[in-house]
């Protein structure tokens, strides 16, 4: 009974959380991943005691959680991102990585250099699902400042998911590699089937049972996802490489072999991500938010400004270093700003900290509550960089990570 109660109030909070973004969005344009965050602390232990966590609702948030990695590794277009832009945003995020691991290693107060890895591969990340639909709406996003960012957001959520899937898995970094290598092989295939030529029928039986219950293409998705998650799994491999990869693998399923019902197929399965998955697991994470801990006034409470500029030292310093010199410096300050932009993977990352008894729930709370600020602060001060107004966004339409 309590978990129904729970997933009511869950999905309440998912309802009521557009409807505050579209609200505040004449004055300032707040990210829906801000308000399911707060929803979810408002309703949870540490405030008005209504909703508690457990096994159903766990399996749900996880399952949400593999379809927020899955639709951040269909946003990624390599094709766009190519030459002498990747090589430099795969420089900056090795350096940030190298950084990343010292300063969480620093910041570990005992844990060492395992609790390092999980802060510091945090610091790398960058929420590319939720600096797209500003730059799409500011006009930037088909120009050279859109193709940069592109590249460096692209590699900023990739890169993470690599390092998560080498260096928190608990195995000898040689072994891991092996591992990773094998999937990679494996992953390869798949990729080679999908961008081979499908026979003419593929794309008619996607068209014809579009708008049908057959619905061919949804659950071929849903196959790719489960098969690859399951492949994840199998390698012990973290389960999140396996939505990551099977989210690049659909986008070329689906623009190479039914380009004209890929934009058709895509918000069919962002409905089910975005509509359901995926803000269950942001309010649950807001029910699982350690406030208490957090504004106890000890060290997490001091670590979440330190995580904040940490963002941007980490992330944003090599990003300033190698990025394209013919930026101007305007534009270079808001790459900087859009790179350190961060909050999906962090709550990714922290989520698996907890769970494996190397994050503390106070020190989470400090890295995920930096990650909203930087969610809510750093791509309102790149847009008025680069000329545009802060407020008068249009949430209704942006993704929820």
């Amino acid at each position: 009974m309590a978990q129904s109660v729970t997933l009511i109030l869950i999905m309440a909070a998912a309802v009521l959380a557009p409807l505050l973004a579209f609200g505040t969005a004449r004055w300032i344009s707040v990210p829906l991943v801000i308000f399911e965050i707060l929803l979810g602390v408002l309703i949870g232990p540490d405030v008005l005691g209504w909703a508690h966590t457990g096994e159903v609702i766990d399996v749900l948030s996880q399952l949400g959680l593999a379809m927020l990695i899955f639709l951040a590794g269909y946003e990624i277009r390599f094709d766009e991102v190519k030459g002498d832009t990747l090589r430099r945003s795969a420089w900056a995020w090795l350096s940030a990585l190298a950084l990343g691991l010292a300063a969480g290693t620093l910041l570990a107060h005992g844990g060492g250099f395992d609790k390092g890895v999980y802060v510091g591969t945090a610091l790398t990340s960058t929420a590319l699902g939720a600096i797209l639909p500003m730059l799409r709406d500011s006009g930037d996003l088909d120009g050279r400042f859109g193709t940069v960012t592109m590249a460096m957001g692209s590699v900023g959520e990739f890169g993470p998911v690599i390092a998560m899937a080498l260096l928190l898995s608990g195995r000898a970094p040689a072994r891991s590699a092996a591992l990773l290598a094998a999937f990679a092989v494996l992953t390869a295939a798949a990729v080679f089937w999908a961008m081979r030529p499908k026979p003419p029928w593929f794309a008619a039986v996607i068209a014809k049972t579009l708008h049908s219950s057959a619905q061919f293409a949804v659950r071929l998705v849903a196959l790719v996802l489960v098969a690859m998650l399951g492949l994840a799994q199998a390698m012990g491999l973290d389960v999140l490489l396996g939505a990551f990869a099977a989210g690049l693998i659909t986008r070329l399923v689906l623009h190479g072999a039914a380009p004209e019902s890929s934009g058709a197929v895509l918000s069919k399965v962002e409905a089910v991500g975005f509509g359901f998955l995926v803000p269950l697991f942001y309010v649950v994470t807001g029910i699982q938010f350690d406030l208490e801990a957090l504004l106890a006034g000890g060290r997490e409470l001091l670590l979440l400004p330190v995580f904040l500029l940490l963002f941007l030292l980490v992330r944003g310093l090599p990003v300033w270093l190698l990025a394209p010199r013919d930026l101007v410096r305007r534009d270079r300050a808001a790459l900087v700003l859009f790179a350190s932009t961060a909050l999906p993977l962090v709550v990714a990352i922290t989520t698996l900290g907890v769970q494996d008894g190397e994050l503390g729930a106070g020190e989470a709370a400090a890295l995920v509550g930096a990650g909203m600020v930087s969610v809510l602060v750093f791509p309102l001060i790149a847009l008025r960089l680069r000329g545009h107004a802060a407020g008068g966004g249009r949430p209704a339409g942006e993704e929820s990570w």
